[in-house]
């Protein structure tokens, strides 16, 4: 089998084996990096001493090519640690690896193979020819072309060395399952089966600070290797049975301290766990007869049990007090990422259930609504401050408003709720969405203060927004933006692309960089369908933002008129956001209807005495031809009359009156040029001024003002 490389070459094979020769043990001799097809080379080499201190001069790094076929072509594991690995030219990969492992590690082979992407550094067991293992840390390369294949990579795991290499693999998620994965794929070296259960509390981010009494309950968090299991054997997800729970608790707390034990055959694992469930349950086969339990534990006064580890061996594989050590070490190290883990876990389901209650939950009779939150990744910075709503207003426009607040985590999802609720209550009072970003521009800045308790330590500036209003009569959509991406809106005719919004800084920018907010107006018939989403959606690395939003666009215009559109949002989000992003994705798209034309009447009258009774005409021959009841045909000419009189007495214009009869009520809408705000007084039944109000107060379930360029809107509600 030759393994001498080629000058020319840079083949992964011949690079790793090249290297070899850097690395010869002091008094070795150059035959230790060349060919290993001497089979009297094969008779020289002598079984790794169990004592690391007795090789750590020695090479740890060996070589292995293989076919298509994941056959040995050649390899270069001359080295002493590598004693007893037999490799010879066309015998299987496989022969190198424990039975159980086979079928995890040709998978990882083959697909290093059909995606030509390298597999790097995962800790392995292979198999010597008198039955004992040896720990590495293997890595699967494709070939270099025009070679076919793979070359895998062997680096002989020294005690501290594996220790260093488990701690630091274990440390890079802050997810709690892939945290917990980690610990038991590194413990799998020192045993055939490896096992990771922690406290429920633990794993659904709970705080545990003291041992419940009565009540203890393990899930099973990871399990190595990955293969079929046992009927009725606990697998990743499981909850223990109480029992099992019980012993495991009861056996790593002893003496009122957490410890790790050994029960060293079968016949003492199932003395201590009696009932053949809890046996089927725990004990992964029939051939594994020792198990080593060792608590995660957290460190404090007193200290707190997180969960279990355990590590399954052979009966001819007894555990000495030196790995017990080691594992002792392994867990100790770790047990705090997994803390950590269970911190951000409990973060990331607060922020989320925020997100989740801000989103909204009805569009109103006037429009469809769907949305969709796609939270980032587990192993991104945590959840982050995207959040959008739709609700009515009450003179029967709709508020959709789309917002990122700056960062992640609880910070920007205390934020986000701030300028949640503040934006929807300034809507609710009338005002126009330019003055409610002017008002959440103030509040960004005085959050951004370090005085400010809540956000100290934490900057929202450069948060964005965008806030719409949509007319269900004028079939208008009116919207100011605050350094936000522009909505995309879908005509009934199937037309899409962005509104034409102006960019702006966003909120809380410099007072240099800070301009006006922009009112916008644009018509969307029954029919149209509009998106608010924010940046994650059409972020690509590989393509700019103004392309992002032109695919959103064209995803957008395949939507029909007559699909679901929660399914049509999903299918949206599915098209353009990959399965793992680094930021949040947020969408919320919203389907046109308004008002049929026959459920609206508008009148436009002058400013004179003879308006009030005028109006009183118009309406009630409208109710007539509505069919309303008796008493909402009485009382609404009323409530007409009396706010045409109060706009008549202090307008200079024209009065506008419309009334919409919507779901189980009328909405009575009066317009003018004034720029006075009607307000409820104190005064008795024969003081002149503010009877009117009182009547529209008596008559009507909710009344309001809304202010406009030109004037206010005074607007009540009727049941009918």
């Amino acid at each position: 089998m030759d393994s001498t490389p080629s000058p020319s070459s840079s083949s992964p094979f011949d690079l790793v084996s090249s290297a070899l020769g850097r690395y010869i043990p002091r008094g070795g001799s150059p035959a230790a990096a060349g060919p290993a097809n001497a089979q009297g080379d094969r008779a020289t080499r002598q079984r790794v001493p169990d004592n690391p201190a007795a090789d750590r001069h020695d090479q740890i790094l060996g070589v292995v090519n293989l076919d298509r076929d994941l056959r040995i072509t050649r390899c270069n594991l001359d080295a002493a640690v590598f004693a007893g690995l037999d490799a010879v030219t066309g015998s299987p990969f496989a022969d190198f690896l424990p039975p159980g492992d086979v079928p995890t590690v040709t998978r990882r082979l083959r697909h290093v193979l059909e995606i030509g992407e390298a597999h790097v550094a995962r800790i392995q067991r292979l198999r010597r020819g008198d039955g004992s293992e040896l720990v590495v840390s293997m890595s699967i390369l494709p070939a270099a072309a025009p070679q076919e294949g793979l070359t895998v990579s062997l680096i002989a795991m020294a005690r501290r060395l594996h220790l260093y290499a488990a701690e630091t693999a274990i440390g890079t998620s802050l997810d709690i399952g892939e945290t917990a994965q980690s610990l038991a794929e590194s413990l799998l070296a020192w045993g055939d089966v490896a096992a990771v259960d922690l406290d429920f509390a633990v794993w659904t981010g709970e705080g545990v600070t003291e041992q419940a009494q009565g009540r203890i309950r393990l899930r099973r968090a990871a399990l190595v290797p990955d293969r079929v299991w046992p009927e009725g054997y606990v697998t990743p997800g499981d909850d223990l049975p109480s029992d099992a729970s019980r012993l495991l608790a009861q056996a790593v707390r002893r003496d009122d301290a957490p410890q790790a034990i050994v029960i060293p055959d079968r016949e003492a694992v199932e003395r201590l766990l009696g009932s053949p469930r809890v046996i089927r349950a725990l004990v992964p086969g029939d051939r594994s007869a020792s198990v080593a339990c060792i608590p995660l534990v957290l460190d404090g006064a007193p200290s707190v049990v997180l969960g279990v580890a355990e590590v399954w061996r052979r009966a001819d594989c007894s555990f000495h007090d030196s790995e017990l050590f080691d594992l002792q070490e392994l867990v100790a190290r770790t047990a705090h990422h997994v803390d950590l883990a269970r911190q951000h876990q409990r973060e990331h389901t607060q922020v989320l259930a925020l997100q989740r209650r801000l989103l909204p939950r009805t569009g109103g009779g006037t429009i469809e609504i769907a949305s969709v939150y796609q939270p980032a990744t587990p192993d991104s910075a945590g959840v982050g401050g995207d959040w959008v709503n739709s609700f009515p207003l009450p003179d029967g426009r709709t508020a959709l408003v789309v917002g990122d607040v700056v960062g992640h985590g609880l910070g920007a999802a205390a934020t986000m709720g701030q300028l949640s609720m503040e934006a929807r209550a300034l809507l609710s009072a009338g005002l126009a969405p330019d003055e409610v970003l002017e008002h959440l521009d103030e509040t960004v800045t005085l959050l951004d203060d370090a005085e400010s308790g809540l956000a100290a330590g934490y900057s929202a500036l450069g948060s964005t927004c965008c806030i719409a209003l949509y007319d269900p009569v004028s079939h208008h959509v009116t919207l100011s933006s605050a350094g936000h991406l522009p909505p995309v809106l879908v005509l009934p005719n199937g037309r899409a692309g962005p509104l034409a919004v102006s960019p702006h800084p966003g909120l809380g920018a410099e007072f240099a960089l800070r301009e006006p907010f922009e009112v916008y107006t644009f018509g969307a018939p029954p029919g149209s369908l509009l998106a608010l989403y924010t940046d994650g959606l059409v972020e690509d690395p590989a393509l700019s933002i103004d392309e992002g939003i032109s695919r959103l666009a064209d995803v957008l215009s395949t939507v029909h008129p007559w699909d679901a559109l929660q399914q049509a949002a999903r299918h949206v989000v599915a098209a353009l956001a990959p399965v793992r992003q680094r930021d949040d994705v947020t969408l919320l798209l919203v389907r046109m209807i308004g008002y049929r034309k026959g459920d609206t009447a508008t009148w436009r009258l002058p400013a004179r005495d003879d308006a009030p009774a005028r109006a009183r005409a118009h309406v009630s021959a409208l109710l007539r031809q509505w069919h309303t009841r008796g008493d909402t045909r009485d009382d609404v000419p009323l409530l007409v009359s009396e706010l045409v009189t109060n706009a008549v007495r202090f307008a200079t214009g024209p009065i506008t009156i419309r009334l919409i009869r919507a779901g189980h009520g009328l909405l009575c809408e009066v317009g003018d040029t004034g720029n006075g705000r009607p307000r409820l007084g104190r005064g008795g039944l024969l003081d002149d001024g503010g009877r009117g109000l009182h009547i529209v107060h008596r008559l009507t379930t909710r009344w309001g003002v809304r202010w406009t360029d030109t004037g206010k809107v005074v607007w009540a509600e009727v049941a009918r």
